[in-house]
């Protein structure tokens, strides 16, 4: 018996996004949705070929990508698309080492002029990085290789765009484009009960009669459920870690520091004089207490992830080495 009570999927689920913009038969969804963010630079994307999403290095000792989604156009340019669910300390690396992928793939043997076809990633983010959080109404960012005095683009062939998803707010009355239009039925398809009268088109028609969970059969009820259900409890313990570590290693960061700012100061009031001493070992205490608190922070929502996540993967969102998290379980 099924616990579903949506009338769409969630597409930050993977089954959900898979199905949407993975299988052949709706790959026009995802065409579309290329279509609208790279027109200005793209052109028209006429028709796409989904590749082989695992991919190995040129050695067994390279690590092994496997992509949400890769594709390519007509052109043979490629376009890696990522499905971010939550934060990672080193996503932004991650995405860099995928794109070397189709980039090395090109490389043909004997005479070859090294001449490249473009490469694309895309990331559908359903988080804000730490450092965009004081830009609240920029959530596209489109990132290229360019001189960082006159900033003009260096090399045009590679690309990497991230859209923050929960820094889009525009409401139904101001979508002003198409581009609009995806990220808003992207946003809030699992809490729509039909489709919306700003989104009366053929192309999110479609989208609206794939994401609907009726229109499942059995076994993908049951899928989507247990893609689902990996995806709350994802998010509830990495929001219970955060919540929790931020209060306990706040209070303990600060116990720490007041208790060392308290040692220093009267060390410092004797040499300065008890009056500056104090003033000097307080602040000091203040800089180490915060330290110390996001130290213990880190620790704590590590501890919270040992019994659901994986050492590597761990370390990937809370930015401890794994020999770090590894020594948690002991």
């Amino acid at each position: 018996m099924t616990y579903l009570k949506d009338r769409y999927v969630n597409f930050f689920t993977d089954y959900g996004f898979k199905r949407l913009f993975g299988e052949e038969p709706n790959k026009d969804l995802l065409r579309d949705f290329l279509n609208e963010l790279l027109k200005d630079e793209q052109g028209e994307i006429v028709d796409l070929t989904y590749l082989k999403d695992e991919h190995l290095g040129a050695t067994g000792l390279d690590r092994k990508a496997i992509f949400d989604l890769y594709c390519e156009n007509q052109r043979g340019e490629k376009f890696i698309v990522e499905l971010q669910k939550a934060k990672q300390n080193f996503f932004k690396d991650r995405s860099v080492f995928y794109a070397t992928f189709p980039i090395q793939h090109q490389a043909q043997r004997g005479d070859w002029n090294f001449e490249l076809k473009a490469v694309y990633t895309i990331g559908i983010l359903d988080f804000i990085f730490d450092e965009d959080k004081n830009d609240p109404d920029k959530y596209r960012y489109d990132i290229k290789l360019q001189d960082i005095v006159t900033n003009k683009v260096f090399y045009d062939k590679l690309t990497f765009i991230y859209l923050e998803l929960p820094k889009f707010r525009k409401s139904l009355d101001q979508l002003e484009t198409r581009f609009d239009k995806w990220l808003y039925a992207i946003k809030h398809l699992d809490r729509l009960d039909r489709v919306p009268d700003a989104l009366r088109e053929q192309i999110f028609e479609k989208f609206f009669q794939v994401a609907e969970i009726a229109n499942f059969s059995r076994d993908e009820v049951l899928k989507y459920e247990d893609s689902l259900k990996y995806y709350r409890d994802l998010k509830n313990v990495l929001d219970t870690a955060r919540d929790e570590g931020l209060e306990e290693g706040h209070e303990q960061g600060l116990v720490k520091g007041r208790k060392e700012g308290l040692e220093q100061g009267l060390v410092k009031g004797r040499e300065e004089g008890i009056e500056q001493g104090l003033a000097k070992g307080r602040e000091e205490g203040l800089k180490q207490g915060l330290v110390k608190g996001r130290e213990e922070t880190t620790l704590k929502m590590a501890r919270n992830l040992l019994e659901v996540l994986d050492d590597e993967t761990i370390a990937l969102k809370t930015g401890l080495t794994i020999e770090e998290v590894a020594a948690l379980r002991d």
